[in-house]
């Protein structure tokens, strides 16, 4: 067996493990400094909408020897917006130019003409309207809030309210981060980003739904021993599925790098940029927050529960006993998880009846 799969069998096992949910706060900190990160990038740069978004034109030139840049300025000088240009395999040159109104197309469609020295004809325009464009932003906010309501909706019935709301939070962090990071690169925002942003989404709550599906059954009949609290439980549970989720996400990491940084990087391929960066991040993201955001705010949630924390008081007082004995020289006594739950429930009810009785004068016998 290789020695990653050893690792993840002892993870599992519970005989090796890192203290994900009690180093929480550590989590939290670093996740509350990214996302004021991403959102002070959102605020002072903005998001670049396409023009699928924010209207506009797309030219498509002839084959021709024009440089890209030469293509840019031009465009640039016309219009007065900026211009993206993109060279395509036959030596056309395709050119977008945001925010433009009917007249400023024509006038930008006859500036490319005339420095290409071709036909006004030979240059093709499409032009999209700015009402066009928020018909599909706003279907793309209504999607996104579509399903964000159908998980919730999904994991309070699947696991419980605490599961859906700190999976809820983790969907939100995972969508900030990946928005700031397009706002702070600079990257174009397509309908390519907005499938990018949904595929995420869905592979996030995959990855969270794996670990809670762990944590649901080895929580089960929890307060029925004295032995591990329920964050000790969570911790364990998420270092049992932790190789899983780490192999789970670099084998999806692999081939988005080489769209993000090969196909749009080497290639020129505008269109896989918007899609594989959104992917790119938004991976590396939920896989984050599944592991230190999801789990360790459930068991923040769970903790507050009465019955979380009359476990926890037992789980303390036993190991204060097993200390007490162990510093006295006796060995800690060896009982099962029924044993503890018995032991703590009913010891405590055992000394007020005897002391009730030796109140009253009287002895405590036993049924025949």
């Amino acid at each position: 067996m290789s020695r990653l799969g050893t690792l993840g069998a002892r993870l599992y096992r519970g005989e090796v493990g890192y203290d994900f949910v009690g180093k929480r706060k550590i989590w939290y900190g670093i996740s509350i400094l990214i996302t004021i990160t991403a959102i002070v990038g959102l605020a002072v740069r903005g998001l670049n909408m396409g023009i699928e978004f924010s209207g506009g034109a797309v030219f498509t030139t002839p084959p021709t020897s024009v440089s890209s840049t030469q293509a840019q300025r031009t465009a640039e000088d016309t219009s007065g917006h900026t211009a993206v240009v993109q060279k395509l395999g036959n030596k056309a040159l395709r050119v977008q130019v945001s925010e433009l109104t009917p007249e400023q197309s024509r006038k930008t469609q006859e500036a490319l003409a005339k420095k290409l020295d071709v036909p006004l004809d030979k240059v093709n325009t499409d032009i999209v309207g700015p009402s066009w464009g928020d018909q599909i932003a706003n279907k793309a906010w209504t999607g996104l809030a579509v399903f964000m309501i159908l998980v919730v909706i999904y994991l309070a019935i699947a696991f419980e309210w605490r599961m859906a709301l700190a999976a809820l939070i983790a969907l939100v962090h995972d969508l900030t981060i990946t928005v700031g990071v397009y706002a702070l690169v600079g990257f174009e925002v397509t309908p390519g980003t907005v499938i990018g942003l949904l595929t995420i989404l869905g592979y996030s709550l995959y990855d969270t739904v794996v670990v809670f599906d762990g944590l649901k059954e080895s929580s089960k009949d929890l307060t029925k021993q004295a032995r591990f609290t329920y964050s000790e439980m969570a911790n364990r549970s998420l270092n049992g599925t932790l190789v899983r989720s780490i192999n789970t996400t670099v084998v999806a990491l692999l081939p988005v790098a080489g769209l993000l940084f090969i196909g749009g990087g080497f290639l020129g391929a505008g269109m896989l940029n918007d899609i594989s960066l959104a992917l790119f991040v938004g991976l590396a993201a939920g896989a984050y927050s599944s592991i230190f955001i999801a789990t360790p705010l459930v068991a923040d949630l769970k903790e507050r529960d009465p019955q979380m924390k009359a476990l926890a008081k037992r789980v303390r007082a036993r190991r204060a006993a097993d200390a007490a004995k162990a510093e006295a020289g006796e060995a800690p006594e060896d009982a099962t998880d029924a044993d503890d739950a018995e032991a703590a429930g009913l010891v405590g009810q055992r000394s007020q009846t005897a002391s009730r009785n030796r109140g009253r004068g009287g002895t405590t016998g036993k049924r025949r």
